[in-house]
């Protein structure tokens, strides 16, 4: 099910490491600084309502985004991004002077429960994400300032909606009765990426970002990771998911497309009322039908001190190793794998969260979760980083796709928010003073 956007705000993510997977992780490639430009200017490139962006401003926030998607970012790259970055630091602005204006505060203790959970959720460990960040030339105060974004337009949104965000109980009753008239009908799991055109004048430099988007997409950068950093939909928060959805719920350009791209495509740009949607087909399925093998599992992740090398592996590796070895014939217990990852510093988590076999990459893992007795620890698997333990807690048949009342509250919470933010987003521009400059 996929989380409200006011109900669980989701910081965005810095890494595509896997949570649950063993595997080795796909190398991140920070921009080398000689591509990059200088992040100390102070020249004004737009003024919002008084308040000024800095050039360094949308320098640090295109490094970000270099080392949130692993791309190479060259000059000519950055040349391109950087009219869609300064147009989203220009509503992260609006966004937060409305903040200012109602007096939302976003406490220090929250920023610091976000950053801690971008850790968790990409295996970091503690302070890991500051050195890295550090590493690659962005401020703190850069990630900083859009979770605070982030998290106190939920809370705008929440006081515009109040209690019209809740569907009632016929509101709910119609969704289902509408759902259960659909069953056996395609459904698509699908997320996007939504670039906006205010202006007309600015469709082409909205499309020549969109491809741009495109290509890097389609080069290996993680469609969530890109999605959180750009896109100007609520689903953002999200990843850009939006869940599974039939072609009657979606933009009918959009359908279109959607109905004919296999698994795993990334669509061209797709004009749409407001601007362009990229999109992304992660699943097709049966309306009401969708029989899939639900796995629970824990695991227990040892790091490697430095990076393996398979062919010269150092004495400390070996002794992870031995290690590892011990604790598989020790473990006897999903509780006794929970306490053993504490032990070893929860570098990752040790419940990823429940996963769909099907679902599970590369094909090696797949049988091996297929096959691991319940209860039982697998062998040492082995990854660059480290070497995980993994025990099957529980795998149970269920119908994925059954009509579910909370996954429809959910949808109908989305929909209204998504609504109320353009349209709140847009009353601001028109309302806004905007001069901008060139950088």
């Amino acid at each position: 099910m996929r989380a409200s956007s006011l109900g669980r705000l989701l910081p965005v993510l810095l890494l595509a490491a896997p949570l649950s997977l063993p595997a080795a992780r796909a190398a991140v490639r920070p921009a080398p600084a000689d591509a990059l430009p200088s992040a100390t200017s102070d020249s004004i490139v737009a003024v919002v309502n008084g308040d000024a962006i800095t050039a360094a401003d949308v320098h640090a926030r295109e490094r970000l985004f270099a080392i949130s998607s692993g791309m190479p970012m060259t000059p000519d790259v950055l040349a391109r991004l950087r009219p869609q970055v300064t147009r989203q630091l220009i509503d992260e602005k609006l966004r937060l002077q409305e903040m200012q204006r109602r007096k939302i505060v976003v406490r220090d203790r929250e920023i610091a429960d976000a950053l801690a959970n971008i850790e968790r959720r990409n295996g970091m460990a503690p302070g890991a994400l500051r050195a890295k960040l550090a590493a690659a030339g962005v401020p703190l105060r850069t990630l900083i300032d859009e979770l605070r974004v982030e998290i106190g337009w939920g809370r705008v949104l929440r006081q515009d909606l109040g209690d019209r965000i809740q569907p009632t109980e016929a509101d709910i009753a119609e969704q289902l009765r509408l759902m259960k008239e659909q069953i056996g009908k395609p459904e698509y799991h699908v997320a996007e990426i939504f670039i906006p055109v205010e202006d007309p004048t600015k469709a082409a430099e909205a499309q020549t970002f969109a491809t741009t988007v495109i290509t890097q997409l389609r080069a290996g950068a993680p469609f969530g990771v890109v999605a959180a950093q750009f896109s100007q939909s609520q689903t953002a928060l999200q990843g850009g998911d939006l869940g599974w959805v039939r072609p009657d719920e979606v933009d009918p350009a959009v359908a279109a497309v959607m109905t004919q791209m296999p698994a795993g495509a990334i669509s061209n740009p797709i004009e749409v009322a407001g601007g362009y949607e990229i999109i992304t087909l992660e699943d097709k399925r049966e309306i009401g039908n969708d029989v899939g093998t639900v796995l629970s599992i824990r695991q227990v992740f040892l790091p490697f001190p430095s990076a393996l090398n398979p062919a010269a592996p150092t004495p400390a590796q070996r002794e992870v190793l031995n290690h590892a070895a011990q604790l598989s014939k020790t473990l006897h217990s999903c509780d006794d794998v929970e306490a053993a990852n504490k032990a070893a510093g929860a570098v990752r988590p040790a419940d990823p969260g429940a996963i769909r076999l099907e679902n599970v990459n590369p094909a090696q893992f797949r049988t091996l979760l297929a096959s691991l007795p319940i209860g039982k620890p697998s062998p040492p698997l082995v990854s660059n980083d480290g070497i995980a333990v993994v025990m099957v807690c529980s795998r149970d048949q269920q119908n994925l796709a059954a009509v579910n009342q909370q996954e429809v509250t959910s949808r109908l919470i989305d929909e209204r928010a998504e609504l109320a933010s353009r349209q709140l987003l847009r009353d601001l521009r028109r309302r806004a003073v905007i001069e901008q400059r060139s950088s």
